[in-house]
């Protein structure tokens, strides 16, 4: 198994996961031009898909799925909540209700199987209907993806522990969000009980799921306003200082992960 993050921070998110023939792409917040350029940067063609799985419906996660779906006739995976905000929000505009291959779930389903993946759903505390995170696991091995979560849950937790590499947000410093440019309100939101995980946060998740196997850590999802890299690998180093840390990039992508 390995995997792609083809752009991660609030203009956009997408990670790409491929296991033994079977590319599930995880939310697009990118314009259909756009995600056909990311995924030519790893060689692979929108009609290479096998389906389109979505987190929740806030737009940085879902505003290009209803067009690459329909263009591509790809499957598209979400939560019952999650689809009917879609369509009444972003997808509205982008034609969600329009999509022919669509595939819902609820968000404390044990297990998905799409092609030679099985995801496990992860209900996560966020400002949205009905979101979810996942844990993927083909060719005998586990990927964790947790991002937009304001709170660590012991759920969470459970479902992290045995993965042997983590996608991990590290969104915000809480100084850095206290002194920056968003007003209180937004502040608020962010650093909130159903906002986004602080780098304290992700470091305190971190310390209760490492073991022996995580070998790879990508931090993701870090605010370009309220957190910096150095300050987000210091938080994680503090914890596990043995770790392969890297960070995803709004703007660039990783090129290919093995897991």
């Amino acid at each position: 198994m390995r995997f792609a993050v083809l752009g991660s921070g609030s203009r956009g998110n997408a990670t790409l996961v491929e296991s033994d023939g079977t590319r599930v792409l995880l939310d697009c917040g990118f314009p259909l031009r756009d995600i056909e350029r990311r995924l030519a940067v790893i060689d692979v063609r929108p009609d290479e898909l096998t389906a389109v799985v979505v987190t929740h419906e806030h737009g940085d996660h879902v505003a290009g799925v209803p067009r690459l779906a329909q263009r591509y006739g790809l499957e598209v995976w979400a939560t019952p909540g999650t689809w009917k905000v879609t369509c009444a929000s972003v997808g509205r505009r982008a034609g969600a209700e329009d999509v022919q291959r669509l595939r819902l779930f609820p968000s404390h389903a044990r297990r998905l199987r799409i092609g030679a993946l099985t995801l496990h759903p992860i209900p996560v505390p966020h400002d949205a209907r009905e979101p979810c995170q996942f844990v993927f696991e083909g060719d005998g091995r586990r990927l964790g993806v947790l991002t937009d979560a304001g709170t660590v849950t012991p759920r969470m937790c459970d479902a992290l522990r045995e993965c042997d590499a983590l996608l991990l947000e590290a969104n915000h410093d809480p100084e850095l969000l206290r002194s920056g440019p968003y007003p209180p309100s937004l502040q608020r939101r962010v650093g909130g009980a159903f906002g986004h995980l602080s780098n304290a946060q992700a470091a305190a998740l971190l310390e209760r799921v490492h073991h022996r196997r995580l070998g790879k850590l990508l931090l993701s999802h870090l605010s370009q306003q309220n957190n910096r890299p150095d300050l987000a690998r210091s938080a994680m180093r503090g914890v596990c200082s043995d770790l392969d840390i890297s960070i995803a990039e709004q703007d660039s992508g990783t090129g290919w992960i093995g897991v």
